[in-house]
């Protein structure tokens, strides 16, 4: 029996640097299935410039996954490679996918420097130079002396990087363009992004790039790719190495990409341009969540999909309440309130459309913010989505302060079908179709908000209600649940 797809980002940006995550994940790989999780999303494996301490977006050798003697360190913040594989393993013997978290952008920590002609720019208008070419020290060169040329003899130099944010020779921060590089022209904004910033029009980036993948694809037996900040990426490149990267693997690899932007017609834009091989996620319906959980109780429930990617292009759409970038601190913080959290992870994880992503900072909490864990509300939401939320969808987002949708049901899943009802203020009752097989039946509130059970009348209707600023499920009171 098909359950829905349900993928979970497992870690946080604070995560303590003990070497013990792909040990937890291997740990937790039974549970996770039990959950109903079928995907998760583990962090950079790679070594990051900070050796044991780096969270692995600040990419010093992607081929050492934990393995070797380099800034430190053999261990990676989350252990060494052969945990990794044997979390990934873990997971598999679950039936649960495992997407690697590819960062593509930079290089950081070089071997050694050169000097190089470089343009200086604006670091507050990237586009806008600030003096004429000068000869600067770039630490650009890596030759991973550590790994001793196993895996690939390929080494970096200042021909690969289309920009850098170090002058050596002046000892000064400083936004330079290579000369003879340029911006990549298939990118939705000035390529360069941070440190070491990688040329992707240089063909020996691409073809390094590539094989790299198809090296790290096959060693860890990945499923699927989480794309890093395709804000900065060539569209194009990423359309072509996604087909490639399924050639090679002869699988079906799942490909979602990081585009932080409000405007859906962006995205949809990014989609499109990919022939459809890269999946997005829904960055207009987070900040949708965000802006409703600050509003206390003024934003208008029946807009909350307005301008969202779910709405417009539900089968590439993967949806989120939060994770490590919008949590507290980060690049893009835009916490979704707490209060919030059930109500945003119902529109997330109940409907039919998109594919939920639960943020490990949600699930676990985030001690170094003292922000609690959901688990209690979230492995509820999990089971009613593992074994209730099927069949056919009837929408009632229709009012500013209380809407809802229900599912018929299906007959592969048995006793399946629900009705949710959410409120961000006061709380009211919805009149709604669920399907005349449910005549006669009570329907109990599976969150345990709601006190009274209610009964569908011989037409399929029930008057479902919701408390003040909560969310219900209602589900078929002999189910059990």
């Amino acid at each position: 029996m098909d359950i829905n797809g349900t993928m979970m980002q497992y870690f946080e940006s604070k995560l303590k640097a003990d070497h013990s995550l792909w040990n937890t994940v291997k740990a937790d790989a039974a549970k996770l299935k039990t959950l109903g999780v079928t995907a998760v999303w583990l962090p950079p494996a790679y070594k990051g410039a900070g050796g044991g301490d780096d969270s692995g977006y600040n990419v010093y050798d992607a081929y050492d996954l934990g393995e070797f003697n380099q800034k430190g360190s053999v261990a990676t913040k989350y252990g060494k490679k052969a945990e990794y594989i044997a979390a990934i393993k873990a997971l598999h013997a679950k039936e649960i996918n495992v997407y690697a978290d590819m960062v593509f952008n930079n290089r950081v920590g070089a071997d050694g420097f050169e000097s190089v002609t470089s343009e200086e720019f604006n670091e507050k208008s990237r586009n806008q130079m600030v003096g004429e070419g000068k000869k600067i020290g770039a630490w650009t060169r890596f030759t991973f002396p550590g790994r001793k040329g196993k895996y690939s003899d390929f080494t970096w130099n200042w021909t690969h990087f289309g920009g850098i944010d170090w002058d050596t020779d002046r000892a000064k921060q400083a936004l330079s363009e290579q000369s003879g590089g340029a911006s990549d022209k298939d990118a939705d904004k000035f390529d360069y992004l941070m440190t070491a910033g990688l040329d992707f029009d240089n063909i020996e980036v691409r073809e390094e790039f590539t094989n790299w993948s198809k090296w790290y694809t096959k060693e860890c037996d990945l499923d699927g790719y989480r794309l890093d900040d395709l804000l900065h990426a060539n569209k194009y490149f990423f359309r072509d190495w996604m087909k490639a990267m399924k050639a090679e693997s002869g699988k079906e690899l799942f490909a979602v990409g990081d585009y932080w932007h409000w405007d859906v017609n962006q995205l949809q834009d990014y989609i499109r341009a990919c022939d459809g091989e890269i999946s997005l996620f829904d960055v207009p319906l987070h900040f949708n969540l965000h802006n409703c959980s600050k509003a206390n109780g003024a934003y208008d429930l029946s807009k909350i999909f307005d301008g969202t990617l779910v709405a417009a292009n539900p089968l590439k759409a993967v949806t989120f309440v939060d994770n490590h970038e919008s949590q507290p601190g980060q690049l893009y913080d835009s916490w979704v309130d707490d209060w919030f959290k059930p109500m945003a992870y119902a529109l997330v994880l109940l409907r039919r459309d998109g594919y939920p992503c639960i943020f490990y900072g949600d699930y676990k909490g985030i001690p170094s913010s003292k922000i609690k864990s959901k688990k209690k509300e979230l492995d509820k939401l999990m089971k009613l989505r593992r074994e209730n939320a099927y069949g056919l969808q009837h929408d009632y987002i229709d009012d500013p302060n209380c809407i809802g949708w229900t599912r018929e049901g299906d007959e592969e899943h048995p006793d399946s079908g629900l009705a949710v009802v959410i409120s961000d203020g006061t709380g009211g009752t919805k009149r709604m179709y669920i399907g005349k097989k449910f005549a006669g039946c009570h329907f109990a509130d599976a969150m345990g908000n709601a006190k009274y059970n209610i009964k569908i009348d011989e037409w399929g209707y029930g008057d479902f209600y919701v408390n003040r600023g909560a969310v219900a499920v209602w589900v078929h009171k002999e189910n059990g649940k």
